[in-house]
């Protein structure tokens, strides 16, 4: 088949999610012998080459917009498509559903992965929350089919549009890599940093992790335990300055990191803290389980179904609240480590179980293969009748 990618910034992926999974389910459907395109921005992209893994790149400028950027170039990409013939065209983010439009109209098949919940994001205004809420309708009925991350969401789509979607999560398998280069650069030792890895926005709440660190009673061998902020943003200077004053001696900003410098930093942690409180299924998450790491997660839905029995959860409600809470958690994991021990080796089992970008290939690969064989009109919003992979 020939399937191209559009609405993340692109590969290499430097970003979030979305650009991990163009690139992992990509570069396996390329290894399959399917024709892979990925459509990227090219303001957000350092990569020269026009093919990366098998995969080839088209360019595209974008308006680097808060707002605008990823529905002006997935409008774009679509109409570059359109004459490619492309035998499906993976879209992400449920904001770009109504581009979904432009293939539809000329008979391409199109998947959409929604993701979380987006308009409980508190970056948007609520005139922008209320579009996103329409953009979940389109999602419903316009593209081919649906995809949602999460069984949560996917219920959520169900009791709210009376709409089935295909539940596909993402995959973890992310190789560990021994103490090196990128732990010498930082001043760290294996095992001894608690770890967050995300874009740092509010509602991704960072500052509960830095808060709570900064409540830890350290002595004796934990005297130099270190609290490590893997990420950054566009359009968030306050915030992380706000965050990074709040930080003190003992926690580290990494900013961006990518490739096995995030593997080396995600392979030797003493514990993975996924403090966001909005999304599907976070893939940050899942690789740092796949690390065979101990986990703790702001108790969302999502996030508990993601960890399962095999991690720690603590209940968002005030900020200050959430950080004490947290707080206790970490006092407790950094005191014991033998049951920190004993949750990594149960995240593990779960991530190569339950979460493998092998099992994800073939339930995407299956998906498109079945719409090449169906029907090209459009979807009935209101027919509720459950779709499987």
């Amino acid at each position: 088949m020939r399937i191209a990618i559009v609405g993340t910034r692109g590969v290499p992926a430097r970003y979030s999610g979305f650009e991990t999974c163009a690139e992992e389910l990509g570069s396996r459907l390329v290894e399959r012998g399917h024709d892979v395109t990925v459509y990227c921005r090219n303001q957000y992209l350092d990569y020269a080459g026009s093919t990366y893994k098998g995969m080839k790149l088209v360019k595209i400028p974008t308006i680097k917009n808060k707002y605008l950027d990823s529905m002006v170039h997935t409008t774009i990409s679509c109409l570059h498509a359109l004459p490619q013939r492309f035998d499906v065209i993976f879209m992400m983010i449920v904001g770009n559903a109504p581009t979904a439009i432009i293939p539809r109209m000329f008979g391409q098949k199109v998947v959409l992965n929604v993701d979380g919940l987006d308009w409980r994001r508190d970056k948007w205004p609520e005139a922008a929350k209320k579009f996103i809420q329409w953009t979940e309708w389109v999602a419903t009925w316009l593209p081919s089919e649906t995809v949602t991350d999460s069984r949560i969401v996917q219920q959520y789509y169900l009791n709210r549009y009376k709409a089935p979607t295909v539940y596909i999560p993402y995959g973890s398998e992310v190789s560990p890599l021994p103490p090196g280069e990128t732990l010498a650069k930082y001043g760290l030792e294996p095992r001894k940093y608690i770890l967050f890895v995300g874009r740092l926005v509010p509602e991704n709440c960072a500052h509960h992790v830095v808060e709570a660190f900064n409540k830890l009673h350290l002595d004796g061998s934990n005297a130099d335990m270190k609290c490590v902020i893997v990420g950054d943003a566009p359009y968030a200077e306050e915030y992380i300055g706000d965050l990074k004053a709040g930080g003190g001696p003992n926690t580290i900003f990494t900013g961006y990191c990518f490739g096995d410098g995030y593997r080396e930093l995600g392979s030797n942690a003493y514990a993975f803290v996924e403090s966001s409180g909005v999304g599907g299924t976070h893939p940050a998450l899942l690789e740092a389980m796949g690390m065979g790491n101990c986990v703790v997660v702001n108790g969302t839905e999502e996030n508990m179904e993601t960890i399962g029995t095999t991690g720690f959860s603590y209940r968002e409600e005030t900020d200050q609240a959430s950080a004490s809470a947290l707080a206790e958690i970490l006092q407790r994991l950094v005191d014991d480590p033998a049951l920190v021990e004993k949750h990594r080796t149960a995240a593990l089992a779960r991530a190569q179980t339950e979460y493998t970008w092998s099992v994800v290939t073939d339930r995407y690969e299956q998906l498109f293969r079945k719409l090449n064989k169906g029907r090209t009109g459009l979807r009935n919003p209101r027919k509720t009748v459950r779709r499987t992979v």
